[in-house]
């Protein structure tokens, strides 16, 4: 018998409180290549808690997560900087797009921080926003896009890079079903072309079954995994 594939990024016995609220309590999790996870539960439960720790813009207090034989919870954070920079991809709820700058600057600011020429950065950026539908919407800023627009702007920004693993926090939550639709498609389809993985945080049913298996969360606890058809 085979042995199971070694996770490409794992959280073991995750304890973070933020002053004196408990936001996870123990919690596991294990993300292999190329799959796509949805981590499911109630407000307050600690999901996105659970990806700051796991894409190491937090810090647990206890436990223990691991990137490729590397100690995300350990190390300095100008090697948290460059595995966001070449191997992490970040998408949030609201985009969290630059207001200043227009979609293909936004899109180009990954490339140009990982030190890209600009005439290669911008033509990488045109072509994942016409991937996502939105290259006709390049030159506007942040405020002149309607969310489902600058939800696809926050994917191709966030895979522009060519991420192994992408952390998509409520990327559905504040767009409705038809804008929903769109971009977990666009998300889900990059994916997996490309092999990345992706740890989805969701609310909702309907875009946790995008993903390969579901993750539930209860407390701060992972309570239950299961395999999506």
């Amino acid at each position: 018998m085979s042995n199971p594939p070694v996770p490409l990024l794992e959280a073991r016995d995750l304890v973070k409180s933020h002053g004196r609220t408990p936001a996870l309590r123990g919690a596991s999790l294990e993300l292999r290549e190329g799959e796509i996870v949805a981590v499911t539960g109630a407000s307050g439960s600690g999901k996105s808690t659970l990806l700051h720790c796991l894409a190491g813009i937090v810090r647990p207090d206890e436990g223990s997560v691991t990137y490729r034989e590397e100690r995300v919870d350990r190390l300095p954070e100008q090697r948290l900087s460059e595995l966001r920079r070449t191997d992490f991809g970040v998408v949030f709820q609201f985009g969290q797009l630059i207001p200043e700058l227009t979609a293909v600057d936004n899109v180009t600011l990954p490339l140009m921080l990982a030190r890209t020429a600009r005439a290669t950065a911008q033509e990488q950026a045109g072509a994942w926003l016409e991937r996502f539908g939105v290259r006709e919407q390049g030159d506007a800023r942040p405020g002149e896009l309607s969310g489902g627009q600058a939800q696809r702007v926050a994917l191709a920004r966030a895979l522009v890079t060519g991420p192994r693993v992408v952390f998509a926090d409520e990327p559905t939550g504040a767009l409705d079903s038809l804008a929903s639709e769109q971009v977990m498609t666009a998300l889900v389809g990059a994916a997996r072309e490309a092999g990345t993985a992706v740890l989805l945080i969701t609310h909702d049913a309907q875009t946790a079954a995008y993903a390969d298996r579901e993750v539930r969360l209860q407390d701060g606890v992972t309570v239950a995994s299961e395999v999506l058809a």
